[in-house]
């Protein structure tokens, strides 16, 4: 039997752009509402993802897209839990989480310390030559940070490998990962490690023969969780859930999935970066995560949450 489905269109504002491939300040996506589950789907475009239209499209006919796939996924979980009265986040340990560090601004830095964040994941590739001072600065005002570097693929190999080796042995040394420093090659990536001495993680190619990085980065809004996560418990990986810089509602999917992964796979979940609402303009929705911190709070009601505003929303049938 078809389901039925209906959509609701939202727009999330930042004050700036959040990666270095996106000048974006509005970033576009949808709430469904699939029978009695919800999702959120967001694409970005500009990471490889369809528009949101083609998504929509999709949604109505062949469903080719993982992003079109996993908010399906993500209905069906969250309507059999409403349906037993269930609350998924409530009586599960949720992982916690690294401070998203998406501009160069010192008050955010000296605001997530000061609600418990010790690791950082800075998004870097837009400007190497302030994000490299930047960097040396905090790290040595701050010994105790550990750090995470995200470059979304947008470096050729070498530019990676002076990059990296500009940061001085000691604070590579506080370095969890580097994720997609450079397209994913494996033997360019093997290169890349011996030479800089730090983990790469990967994430926009992460499949299960990428066995060249040390973290595989999950994210449940496009990828199959378990799929991944056994791919790296054989290769000796760690796992990495985050949420896709998306809705509330995507973030709360992103902890259950996170979550699951704890259960299944014992010891192989790290610190993972499920708290991104603090990046966006405040919204009704994201206000029921709290404030920012490294724990997750879940948002009440049943399934993923927000009971009451998903039914105030004015949906509109998908035909």
């Amino acid at each position: 039997m078809a389901e039925d489905l209906w959509y609701w269109k939202y727009k999330l504002v930042t004050r700036q752009p959040l990666n270095s491939k996106s000048n974006k300040r509005e970033v576009e996506g949808v709430l469904l509402r699939v029978d009695d589950g919800f999702a959120c789907m967001q694409p970005w475009p500009e990471l490889g993802d369809p528009s949101l239209q083609r998504c929509l499209d999709d949604l109505k006919g062949p469903r080719r897209w993982p992003i079109v796939r996993r908010a399906l996924r993500c209905a069906k979980e969250d309507a059999d839990a409403r349906f037993i009265g269930d609350p998924l986040l409530e009586e599960i340990d949720l992982p916690m989480s690294h401070a998203t560090l998406p501009w160069l601004d010192d008050r955010i830095v000296e605001s997530a310390l000061s609600k418990g964040f010790r690791c950082f994941k800075m998004k870097a590739g837009r400007d190497l030559k302030m994000e490299l001072e930047f960097l040396l600065k905090t790290a040595e005002a701050h010994p105790n940070i550990r750090w995470r570097l995200d470059f979304n693929e947008v470096l050729e190999p070498d530019q990676a490998t002076k990059f990296l080796l500009e940061i001085p042995e000691n604070i590579r040394q506080r370095m969890d990962f580097v994720e997609d420093p450079c397209p994913y090659s494996a033997s360019r990536w093997k290169e890349l490690g011996r030479t800089v001495k730090v983990p790469l993680a990967v994430d926009r190619e992460a499949a299960p023969l990428c066995d060249s990085a040390q973290v595989m980065v999950v994210k449940p809004a496009v990828d199959e969780p378990w799929l991944l996560a056994e791919a790296a418990a054989k290769q000796g990986q760690q796992v990495i859930v985050t949420s896709y810089m998306d809705h509330p509602l995507g973030q709360c999917f992103a902890a259950w999935e996170a979550a699951k992964l704890n259960v299944q796979f014992p010891g192989l979940v790290g610190l993972c970066g499920l708290q991104t609402h603090q990046l966006f303009a405040p919204t009704d929705f994201a206000e029921r995560l709290g404030r920012w911190s490294p724990e997750f709070k879940p948002a009440g009601g049943t399934g993923l949450g927000f009971d009451d505003l998903l039914e105030k929303l004015p949906w509109k049938r998908l035909d």
